[in-house]
């Protein structure tokens, strides 16, 4: 569904969709994303409530044509401007094992299918930057091929990205590939426009006898400022056993009332969503033991507790990575999340949404093991946006605000078992392989 076509917003059909953190880059750029593509049911039915005005195909993009990507989101025979998406990077990462023999990397090939039979004028690719290094840049060297030999080209040299460097309060290093219909204008790699707080305190702390011609950029916003003003979860008893609460606030810094909808991005032309403020979620509190909680307060910040091996966020830094955690079929371990930077305790989802820049509007599945995981296996908002922006800027488009405002999806959407979700799109229970529950506690 094409929303505001009055204002001739540009088309983009997200692939590998997840909870939708590229979707709503791509929106705040300016464009209309009427489809998106993801096999997880859970995370299909998280999108859906976050956009449930836009079509999501819950299916394997080895098994999707650009035939049903058009029905589905009632293109006709309209140009699509943009396709985009990170296909799943665990065969590529450099943490843990990689595997060439991983079937994952083959999504790769299959991104580069639809995009020769969309035909969309750019797309854009992210993964983790070890895609590049040893055997796995076969992969990466075969969708190049292929995209060349078929009337595409790709922005080289290849560049990793940190979100840190696009206004996000975190290290996040990712590896995007930006290519385009031969003959059209190539679009940039979008310049840096925030940097980390602690590295720019190191830098002046050097002796002034050396002379930098880099650029002085603005401070990324720190973890203090994204997350402050969050409610104590530690005086709400009931977010043992639910995942909101009726929210009284601290005071927001610039950052915070951004994401509270206080206040607003300069370059945001994202719709509106109606939604009450005064309930946030994302709040599930997690048990800890005493010892636990001790051995988190005597860690100092930015470093990681000896134990359990959490990092301890620094408030007047950036966040570490946030990461995914392990797949159902692999355990389906929570990730180990950072230390509240003054609380005894690990973040709560939220926290970790607003250390990936997304707003407090938008919500995640009600369990932290999803919500986690959602997060971690996103691109941050913001940071897609710097890249759509470019390729806004190479379309020519004047990009505006829409008027249209937009309710979000049904509630029950997130709190859905897998079996539930699966149910709700009409597929297999078994199209994701069943978690495999753990009896160890959160520590």
């Amino acid at each position: 569904m094409i929303l505001d076509n009055s204002q001739n917003r540009p088309i983009a059909i997200d692939l590998f969709a997840g909870a939708g953190g590229m979707t709503l880059g791509f929106e705040m750029a300016g464009f209309d994303v009427p489809v998106a593509v993801e096999l997880d049911p859970i995370h299909c039915a998280t999108h859906k409530f976050n956009f449930p005005f836009w079509s999501v195909l819950c299916r394997s993009v080895a098994e999707v044509t650009a035939e049903d990507i058009r029905r589905a989101g009632n293109l006709g025979d309209r140009q699509i401007d943009v396709i985009f998406g990170g296909p799943p990077c665990q065969g590529f990462s450099q943490m843990g094992k990689r595997s060439t023999d991983d079937p994952r990397n083959e999504l790769m090939l299959h991104f580069a299918r639809l995009v020769l039979e969309l035909q969309p004028k750019y797309f854009v690719i992210e993964n983790v930057k070890g895609l590049t290094v040893g055997r796995h840049r076969n992969v990466l060297d075969k969708v190049q091929e292929k995209m060349e030999n078929c009337g595409y080209e790709i922005l080289l040299p290849y560049k990793v990205l940190n979100a840190a460097n696009y206004g996000v309060p975190q290290s996040r290093e990712r590896l995007f590939l930006l290519g385009c219909q031969k003959g059209l204008e190539m679009p940039r790699y979008p310049e840096a426009i925030t940097d980390n707080p602690k590295k720019k305190y190191a830098k002046s702390s050097r002796k002034k006898n050396k002379i930098s011609n880099t650029k002085t950029l603005p401070n990324a916003p720190t973890v203090r400022e994204a997350i402050a003003d969050l409610p104590p979860i530690e005086k709400y008893p009931e977010l043992l056993k639910q995942d909101w609460l009726k929210v009284e606030y601290g005071e927001p810094s610039d950052y915070a009332k951004k994401m509270r909808n206080l206040a607003f991005w300069e370059d945001d032309y994202s719709y509106h969503r109606l939604y009450d403020s005064t309930i946030l979620t994302g709040c599930s509190r997690t048990k800890h033991s005493q010892s636990s909680k001790d051995r988190f307060a005597a860690t100092p910040a930015g470093k990681n507790e000896p134990i359990s091996r959490f990092h301890k966020l620094d408030g007047e830094g950036i966040s570490n990575t946030l990461r995914a955690g392990t797949p159902s079929n692999r355990g389906a371990h929570t990730s180990p999340r950072p230390i509240h930077f003054d609380r005894p305790r690990c973040i709560t989802v939220r926290e970790a949404a607003r250390l990936h820049s997304y707003p407090d509007w938008f919500r995640f599945h009600a369990t932290k093991w999803h919500g986690f995981r959602q997060i971690g296996n996103s691109v941050p908002p913001l940071l897609a946006s710097s890249i759509a922006t470019e390729v806004i800027r190479v379309l020519g488009c004047q990009p505006s605000k829409p008027s249209a405002k937009q309710s979000l999806g049904e509630e029950s959407w997130l709190k859905l078992n897998i079996s539930e979700a699966a149910n709700l799109y009409g597929v297999e229970r078994n199209v994701i392989e069943p978690r495999k529950r753990s009896e160890k506690s959160d520590r």
